[in-house]
């Protein structure tokens, strides 16, 4: 029998957040940490999933009363995100046909919606997907002095969201490769790109933000509050 896996990477120091905390642990506008807001939307979505939560090892401020999940597991974060994603694959007892979602901590705004789409997506697909958004700005390329330089083409570029999806065996043996080759991957997608595979594009909601600065714990509890007004299916 196959099962359903979350992973969140939740080790990282935030430090552009400048906070006298990690970002996972500031607290939105009804007191509860975004790393809460962020597990119960995905408990919402897949209450049977198992969780591995990748947390620093000194970490002085979590607080197993924030898991909903009731099949869950603590692992070691690493240096990089993938190595917080690599110890958490090493430390389940999945099967290699098993779906892996990998959500980032700081996304507390994903919708259901987005959530049951992504799975169906990498259900399906062999090489995975991934919730993305096409670019709908002008794209500049700019110098190492901030000038810019040229506008970039912008058909065909997405930005990359979670979750990503992907079979237990080949995230881990995507991982495993970008880590032989010394290759540190920002996401998951890009690990199993190196491989040569092409994993699906599942375009997202908006408001799927990454709290990454300061002005963005606003703007977080803002689409939180229009959400619960206006709840995406």
């Amino acid at each position: 029998m196959s099962h359903s896996w979350l992973i969140v990477p939740a080790a990282g120091q935030g430090r552009r957040m400048g906070a006298d905390k990690p970002k996972q642990y500031l607290t939105l506008a009804d007191g509860q940490p975004v790393l809460a807001h962020t597990l119960a939307r995905l408990h919402g979505a897949f209450p049977s999933a198992r969780l591995v939560l990748c947390l620093d090892a000194d970490d002085r401020w979590f607080s197993p009363q924030w898991v909903p999940f009731t099949n869950w597991q603590r692992v070691a974060g690493g240096s990089e995100r993938m190595d917080s994603v690599l110890n958490a694959l090493h430390a389940m007892t999945a099967t290699d046909d098993d779906v892996v979602m990998v959500h980032d901590v700081a996304r507390p705004c994903i919708t259901q919606g987005d959530l049951l789409a992504l799975y169906q997506a990498a259900t399906t697909n062999p090489a995975g997907a991934l919730l993305a958004m096409p670019v709908a700005d002008t794209m500049k390329r700019a110098d190492d002095q901030g000038l810019s330089t040229r506008t970039e083409p912008r058909e065909h570029l997405w930005h990359a969201l979670t979750p990503q999806g992907f079979r237990y065996a080949l995230l881990r043996r995507a991982l495993e490769t970008a880590r032989q080759r010394q290759t540190v991957v920002t996401d998951e997608a890009s690990a199993v790109e190196a491989l040569g595979e092409s994993p699906l594009l599942v375009s997202g909601r908006r408001d799927n933000l990454k709290i990454t600065h300061p002005d963005d714990l606003a703007l977080a509890a803002a689409i939180l509050a229009a959400q619960a007004v206006h709840p995406s299916a």
